[in-house]
């Protein structure tokens, strides 16, 4: 208990530095960084509170994917980061505001139930024993949920064809790829026949050899 204890107190006070540096950081590649790292040590508190399918979701989707486009982002696009700074200064109030109300129930929560690694212990589980999270979950999507899970997933693919079809331009006179015509080929079109007399080219207009 008191090695997970320690981890826990661990990966939590680094979370909590990362993502003020993300914040404070000047180079925004430095502040794509940090933000890997808060998504790694909040990683590591998901594992601890027996939430492995969460913690491989959220290195696998935002570090491996969302973090890494951020970065690719940053560091490929002229971005003004003085006029980024000019709109961060002028909406900090707003910010400050609601950051104090993200606080004050971060605050609340943990006078409620506790702060620690033993509070999710008095709360009821709702995963049977013998199994892991990442079973249970797999459990109810593929059977209780599976037709929304599906569903879920139609609409996503409906939604990434869509987003192609927007931003797709045909652009004139640029030779495209007919796989019809491919597949219909055959060798009549395929091969031509000539017969070359001695002395002749191939290519018309071309100059013969003797």
């Amino acid at each position: 208990m008191a090695l997970t204890a320690f981890f826990f107190y661990l990966f939590a006070i680094l979370a909590l530095v990362a993502g003020t540096l993300v914040i404070v950081a000047k180079n925004p590649v430095h502040a794509v960084l940090f933000l890997i790292l808060t998504f790694f040590n909040a990683a590591g508190l998901f594992i601890l509170l027996g939430a492995e399918f969460l913690a491989m979701l959220l290195v696998i989707v935002y570090v491996g994917a969302v973090a890494v486009l951020f970065l690719f982002v940053v560091m490929m696009l002229d971005v003004d980061f003085a006029a980024l700074r000019a709109g961060f200064i002028r909406n900090a109030p707003v910010g400050l505001l609601v950051g104090g109300v993200v606080l004050a129930e971060l605050v609340a929560l943990f006078v409620a139930h506790g702060v620690g690694p033993a509070a999710p212990e008095t709360l009821a589980s709702p995963i049977p024993p013998g199994i892991t999270n990442t079973e249970a979950l797999g459990q109810v999507l593929y059977t209780k949920y599976v037709f929304f899970f599906q569903a879920a997933g139609l609409v996503l693919l409906v939604a990434m064809i869509g987003a192609i079809v927007l931003t797709l331009r045909h652009k004139t006179g640029v030779k495209r790829q007919s796989v019809a015509e491919q597949v219909a080929r055959g060798p009549e079109t395929a091969v031509e026949m000539v017969k070359v007399a001695s002395g002749e080219s191939v290519i018309p207009d071309a100059p013969a050899r003797h």
